[in-house]
């Protein structure tokens, strides 16, 4: 081969590999680093919430504000009753039971979003019009309602 031909091809080789290998930040492990959280329907990554925080136990949740609350920021997904929809799942089933899905689950998931894994409807993003105290008042309301429907 001559000078006109090696050179270019490596060049080419020199270039396809670099674009081949994924530095990532030194000292992690890029094969144990967490899914990205889900994203918001605009195609836009959800912004960190950092005003969230979980109310102290002397909080006294209501679950009629809960009612109202879960109609405005839930209800589209979930459905008005929380028995789902094509666009959720309802959140009135054995599943969501308090001994498999505590009530910190809820409020990680209104706070950071949740992978898909029990359904099919992918994953939840953040809700970011619900402060701490906002989905205590939304889990009481579910809570009471699962507790109507036989499920404790």
């Amino acid at each position: 081969m001559t000078i006109r031909t090696t050179l270019p091809i490596g060049i080419v080789s020199i270039a396809l590999l670099a674009g081949c290998s994924d530095p990532g930040t030194p000292g992690t492990d890029t094969a144990a680093a967490p899914e990205p959280q889900a994203q918001a329907p605009t195609g836009t990554p959800p912004a960190q919430r950092t005003e969230f925080r979980i109310p102290p136990e002397t909080f006294e949740p209501d679950p009629a504000a809960g009612f109202s609350l879960f109609a405005t920021h839930c209800a589209a997904c979930h459905g008005p009753e929380a028995l789902g929809t094509d666009q959720g799942p309802p959140l009135i089933h054995r599943i969501y039971e308090p001994s498999h899905h505590s009530d910190l689950a809820f409020y990680r998931a209104i706070a950071l979003g949740v992978h898909q894994h029990h359904w099919e409807f992918g994953d939840m993003p953040p809700v970011p019009g619900v402060t701490g105290e906002g989905a205590a008042h939304i889990i009481a309301w579910i809570r009471t309602e699962q507790r109507a429907a036989g499920i404790e």
